[in-house]
């Protein structure tokens, strides 16, 4: 991955064999090291950091799944084997900040993983780069979006169940699109259809499914952009983009990549 973008990404036992001990592990997650389309969000966020000269390294071969979609499938054993082996990896490295673009796998460290004895300071992406925006390490192009109508898709796991809804829309304004909201949005958005480990299975019976149902709801506010901060929502959603024929004129987008355009990175 970071060798086809000739980028230069740092893996934490390469810094620690040379007895240095990175602010940041970034964790990039399942959909981020191996779903083809989220690796473009895996590089658009390593180019974020590596242009604010952030001190951060990622695990590489090392990192495994949080085991986050084995408990939301009901295995609990196998959640506790799995994340149990990541907290003792951690502690070997001294692994105190973790940033990740997974919301799935922020909620788990941040509320689930204290439970097992793995206590981190947890930063989802999204609040660190509206932060950076904020406060001016971040400078990209304000003008990139302006004119271009962007809807965003609220993540159940940044949303309802960790209080991130004004970071993304910060983000968007900041970058200079017009933000159109769906009609269920923030704390009431509808999901993608792949949460609680509906991502491995089939469909069950309805009349209609649930990604189906949400990217008729983004389609309504007549986008250019659908926006989104999660791998699960990326896939359902451009999955329903496909569905309704659309992939021509509207586009989905992770925040991330939204950034690292406006900031001049090749993706």
């Amino acid at each position: 991955m970071a060798e086809k973008e000739k980028m230069q990404v740092p893996v934490m036992a390469d810094l620690v064999a040379e007895g240095k001990k990175p602010d940041y592990l970034f964790w990039v997650g399942c959909a981020g090291a191996f779903d083809d389309r989220y690796k473009k969000v895996t590089r658009a966020f390593a180019s974020i950091l590596n242009h604010m000269g952030i001190d951060y390294a990622v695990l590489g071969t090392e990192e495994t799944c949080t085991g986050d979609p084995a408990r939301r499938a009901g295995n609990e054993m196998l959640f506790q084997m799995q994340a149990l082996q990541l907290i003792e990896l951690f502690e070997g490295y001294e692994i105190k900040k973790i940033i990740t673009i997974c919301p799935h796998c922020y909620n788990v460290f941040k509320n689930e993983y204290p439970e097992l004895g793995g206590n981190y300071e947890v930063i989802s992406y999204v609040d660190f780069l509206d932060q950076a925006l904020a406060n001016g390490s971040l400078k990209p192009d304000l003008e990139k979006y302006k004119g271009i109508r962007i809807t965003f898709h609220d993540p159940c796991y940044l949303a309802r169940a960790n209080d991130i809804v004004d970071a993304p829309r910060n983000i968007l304004n900041l970058l200079g699109g017009e933000i159109v909201e769906m009609e269920r949005n923030r704390y009431y958005a509808l999901c993608c259809g792949a949460g609680g480990g509906q991502m491995f299975k089939e469909a069950e019976k309805g009349d209609k499914e649930v990604f189906i149902e949400r990217t008729e709801e983004a389609l309504k506010t007549d986008p250019r952009v659908i926006a989104s901060a999660c791998p699960f929502c990326m896939v359902m959603l451009t999955d329903g983009i496909k569905y309704k024929n659309r992939e021509e004129d509207v586009k989905n987008y992770d925040i991330a990549e939204l950034i690292a355009l406006a900031l001049g990175s090749n993706q």
